[in-house]
């Protein structure tokens, strides 16, 4: 007999700006952003009807304050399996046109009940003509595999995962 599955918490943070934060108090304001938060009341682990992940979004036009929400799991860049009573985390890098240059992936992290893993991935974009800023994002995936509580994202992860390139 099967013993009942081990939940799984997602909270995805995007922080997003353009040039103009790159430096001074702007900059200095977006540094200062949080990469994890405490869970809403009422969010559960992921649900067999529809998953759903807490989401964090802080943007530059809204001076970095956090806008919190809920997004079905299949619209989160993760990918997320069961192997062998762990959970294998590996987030989907896409659009790959706003990659900055990195060596290559890691590979994914196999958590184990109890665990958490933080992984954070960055993005450069121009606009095609090139009338337009540079833009950035900051993607921040905090995944815990298991029971947890409202602040667990505040601590400390078993796993930190930091594939962030140059953004120049």
């Amino acid at each position: 007999m099967k013993g009942p599955e081990v939940p799984v918490t997602v909270q995805w943070v995007r922080t997003s700006w353009t040039k103009r934060s790159r430096g001074g108090e702007a900059a200095a304001r977006r540094n200062a952003v949080p990469v994890g938060f405490a869970l809403p009341g009422g969010v559960a682990p992921l649900e067999k009807r529809v998953p759903l992940a807490h989401t964090v979004k802080i943007r530059e036009g809204e001076d970095f304050t956090p806008v919190e929400g809920r997004a079905e799991l299949k619209n989160v860049d993760v990918q997320l399996r069961r192997v062998d009573g762990r959970l294998r985390v590996l987030p989907r890098v896409e659009p790959l046109f706003g990659l900055p240059p990195r060596p290559r992936r890691p590979p994914a992290v196999r958590l184990l009940p109890g665990q958490w893993v933080r992984w954070q991935l960055n993005y450069r974009f121009s606009s095609a003509a090139g009338m337009q800023d540079w833009s950035y994002w900051l993607d921040t995936f905090n995944i815990a595999y298991g029971p947890v509580t409202a602040d667990v994202f505040l601590g400390t992860p078993d796993f930190h995962v930091d594939e962030q390139g140059p953004v120049r």
